[in-house]
């Protein structure tokens, strides 16, 4: 499995066998250079413009934008798990769906714009995340505190933060990654993609910083 980061809180992975899954595809609204990504799947958490731009993914036939599981590909799953975008059951921005993808004995796990920090009951819903992409900025999301703390509760084993104030939206009210990163013993690694797969998975870096490749 290959896993790169396209922007914002977007990725891209790819399987052995070709089969490509796009997360969150965004709008020129994030101040990202916008790329058409092609893949054969789409997952999208919540209808905001940064995060549901399904027209800048070309090819796919499946979109999952709901809560439940579903069979994407042979021995490719993904299950969808109601969270909301704020501390106030959604008060404020509505619902947000945790992706979690299931694929070559490899639990990826997506927190879409998680604003609150998981219940017992989606912790368990969710399950243990072998990757974790989360997001760290705050503001529209769960800030870098509760993102650790969202990390302990899944027993992440790799955790690529996202969805945090770089060049591209420097002028949007979240923060950079740097106050997520100090919260960890571990050294992040800066990549431009994570190449993992289960049988080295305990060999991956703990804390990976993700290149965008737009």
């Amino acid at each position: 499995m290959i896993i790169q980061c396209i922007g914002h809180a977007s990725f891209l992975i790819e399987l052995e066998s070709g089969y490509r899954i796009v997360t969150d595809p965004y709008d020129a609204s994030t101040g990202y250079p916008v790329v058409k990504t092609p893949a054969d799947a789409v997952l999208v958490s919540h209808h905001h413009g940064d995060h549901d731009a399904v027209g800048n993914v070309t090819g796919w036939t499946v979109m999952n934008d709901k809560p439940g599981k579903r069979t994407l590909a042979a021995g490719v799953t993904v299950r969808g798990v109601e969270t909301f975008h704020d501390s106030v059951n959604g008060a404020k921005r509505g619902k947000n769906v945790v992706h979690v993808i299931e694929a070559e004995g490899l639990r990826v796990v997506h927190m879409g714009d998680l604003g609150h920090e998981l219940t017992k009951e989606q912790v368990v819903e969710i399950g243990n995340a072998d990757i974790l992409l989360v997001p760290v900025g705050g503001f529209y999301t769960i800030d870098a505190l509760a993102a650790r703390s969202v990390c302990s509760q899944l027993k992440a084993r790799v955790v690529v933060p996202m969805h945090y104030r770089t060049e591209y939206n420097a002028g949007w009210p979240i923060a950079p990654v740097d106050g997520f990163l100090t919260l960890f013993p571990w050294e992040a690694e800066r990549v431009d993609l994570l190449r993992v797969t289960k049988a080295d998975l305990d060999c991956q870096p703990r804390l990976v910083i993700l290149k965008p490749i737009v």
